[in-house]
């Protein structure tokens, strides 16, 4: 039953101009509102310290480790083969004392972060509670 015989259909029509004229507003409120950060760059102030010496100097090892990976223990160098035979050369360089020895590390600042966890790992599995890293002092 078609009532409409002598009528054609009208194709229905979209009116793009309210929508843009909706997205143009959003764009403005949006643009408005944000805030940009600029996050091009990472800049890292490496660690600095002014501290008292102490009287009491605990026996220590000094550990170097340069920005090519060398390891060197109290001015000998020494190669990192695995975590255990390190541990055994930090053992080494302690003696047969049963004090502590205090670990100091000093990474060079090219050196990478598995070099420095390298030195940690051996220290942790050489029962070297006592560990901490060498900075450099900025001038007054």
């Amino acid at each position: 039953m078609n009532f409409r015989k002598g009528r054609e259909r009208e194709e229905p029509e979209i009116n793009f101009i309210p929508l843009i004229d909706v997205i143009l507003v959003i764009l403005i409120f949006v643009m408005a509102t944000t805030t940009y950060s600029k996050f091009a760059e990472l800049k890292i102030n490496l660690p600095s310290a002014d501290a008292e010496v102490s009287e009491e100097q605990p026996k220590t090892i000094q550990i170097a480790v340069t920005a090519n990976g060398q390891y060197v223990i109290n001015g000998k160098t020494a190669a990192f083969i695995s975590a255990e035979a390190f541990a055994v050369e930090l053992r080494n360089a302690a003696g047969s004392d049963d004090v502590d020895p205090m670990i100091v590390v000093n990474a060079d600042a090219q050196a990478t972060h598995q070099s420095v966890v390298n030195v940690m790992e051996a220290a942790r599995i050489a029962n070297y509670g006592k560990l901490t890293f060498a900075t450099q002092t900025q001038a007054k």
